[in-house]
């Protein structure tokens, strides 16, 4: 049965190594049968949560910006996969942003398959406290069960992942998804 997959490539560079890891997902996944849908996060407009708690009870944001929609995207889809560059041990501010911002709907992102893509110019080793950032917002998510992780380590220069192991890992992950 074809599934919906949600793509949130949060790397601030267009062809970044990490976003290039998110085509290769998606060409396996659209090879599958399923319907892949990438979102770059760096090209949306979501600020930063007020943590004003106006969306309690209410289910909705008090900020007006595409936050909502991707909310909307996020909880319709079978699959999510996250993904970020590493950058100082961590997930980049851009999908940081976009985890926080989920608060008001959270509770209705269940249920869902989640791959998470880290891409780092050091090693798998240096890449876990991100993997556990990530694995922390799933386990907020009713149901979420992690099926994947791909290390895009070792690589710095934009287009390098696309010479490792981690791309054909991650068109392998799109098919299996």
């Amino acid at each position: 049965m074809p599934k919906k997959i949600l793509i949130l490539s949060a790397s601030p560079r267009k062809g970044g190594n990490s976003d290039l890891l998110c085509d290769q997902f998606a060409k396996g996944a659209e090879e599958a049968g399923h319907q892949a849908e990438k979102l770059r996060v760096q090209e949306q407009k979501i600020r930063p949560c007020l943590a004003c708690y106006g969306c309690r009870g209410t289910g909705a944001c008090v900020q007006k910006d595409d936050m909502a929609a991707i909310l909307d995207k996020m909880v319709e889809a079978d699959v999510l996969v996250l993904a970020t560059p590493v950058y100082f041990y961590s997930m980049d501010g851009q999908l940081k942003t976009l985890i926080d911002r989920t608060l008001p709907r959270y509770t209705e992102i269940r249920d869902k398959e989640v791959y998470f893509i880290a891409t780092a110019a050091a090693g798998k080793g240096a890449m876990e406290r991100t993997i556990d950032s990530m694995r922390g917002f799933t386990d907020c998510l009713p149901g979420a069960q992690v099926k994947g992780v791909i290390y895009g380590s070792g690589v710095y220069q934009k287009g390098e992942v696309l010479e490792t192991r981690a791309s054909q890992e991650a068109y392998q992950a799109g098919k299996r998804a």
